[in-house]
């Protein structure tokens, strides 16, 4: 009798501690259920705010450029706007960074409406590709892509044969809607995009008009593209120059020392360059505590208020 007793009070003691062990595994996934519960709604709550706080950063850098370009007769990189902003408040932390994208080459302008070559476009990405290292071909095919016709030129292709590809698609034939799309013309591999991207726009100053390079803000590659006669060495003085006295104007290429006479003659002549852009590319990287989004937006100024070309966030 005593060793039942025992053997039902030692069960009982068992069955307690499995019903206690159990009980504190409830409550322990319980509390760890309600902290990731409160922490994927602070983590939205804070992306959120991150979201609002990079959306502000763009339009009021987008102000900003507007309201201090709007009496200026050029842009360089000497200006404030050409260096980050950062920004602190209660709620997180945006920093804006700010491009021209009149400093760079459009692709967009390498064919006129009726398919026929704009020269100064395909003579300059011709010299950016060598440059580069890009085959030659790449421009027919652009060309071809970027045109309505559907009869291939020298070294391009139409929609024959992009049907063929798996999966097939007819070429666009009208103007480049994103600078992704680049990488749907034959030729251009990730390497290659990831190569002109950096010098390369689709973007225009004005709707239906042909784009300026503005040589206060183009890199090396790009003065160098713009004409035979001006090599690296030039274009490193055309940018000593403007880093010292920003252009005021085309004409004053000339006096740039030991830039090729020819060249000045050629350019300051030209209606392909400027000194003052109105593209920009706007890119605003926002934290909240661990939350971080990024707005990138390209802007065109020149109206009563700023146009958003594109708009992304990521």
């Amino acid at each position: 009798m005593t060793g039942r007793l025992k053997d039902r009070s030692g069960f009982a003691l068992v069955l307690t501690l499995v019903v206690t062990a159990l009980m504190v595994a409830v409550v322990v996934e319980m509390i760890h259920q309600v902290y990731v519960d409160v922490s994927l709604s602070r983590g939205f709550r804070d992306g959120q705010q991150a979201s609002i706080l990079a959306e502000s950063g763009v339009t009021g850098g987008a102000r900003l450029l507007q309201r201090a370009l709007s009496n200026r007769a050029y842009t360089s990189l000497s200006d404030k706007w050409a260096e980050p902003i950062k920004l602190d408040d209660e709620v997180g932390t945006v920093v804006i960074t700010i491009s021209e994208d009149s400093a760079k080459i459009n692709l967009n302008d390498l064919v006129y409406e009726n398919g026929q070559y704009q020269d100064f476009t395909l003579a300059a990405l011709k010299r950016l590709g060598r440059r580069l290292k890009l085959p030659e071909e790449l421009w027919g095919s652009l060309a071809d892509w970027l045109d309505s016709d559907d009869l291939p030129r020298s070294g391009g292709v139409e929609s024959s044969y992009y049907r063929s590809l798996k999966p097939g698609y007819d070429a666009h034939d009208g103007k480049l809607a994103t600078i992704t799309e680049l990488s749907l013309v034959r030729g251009i591999t990730p390497e290659l995009f990831g190569k002109l991207q950096p010098f390369v726009t689709i973007w225009s100053e004005l709707p239906l008009a042909s784009s300026k390079i503005n040589i206060n803000t183009a890199p090396k590659e790009v003065l160098a593209a713009l004409d035979d006669g001006i090599d690296d060495r030039m274009a490193e003085s055309i940018m000593e120059r403007r880093r010292l006295t920003p252009f005021k104007s085309t004409g004053e290429l000339s006096q740039v020392s030991g830039l090729n006479p020819g060249a000045v003659s050629r350019l300051s002549g030209s209606s392909s360059i400027s000194v003052k852009g109105n593209l920009f590319r706007i890119i605003a990287v926002a934290r909240v505590k661990d939350a971080a989004r990024t707005v990138e937006a390209v802007v065109r100024l020149g109206g009563s208020a700023p146009e958003y070309l594109t708009w992304l966030e990521y």
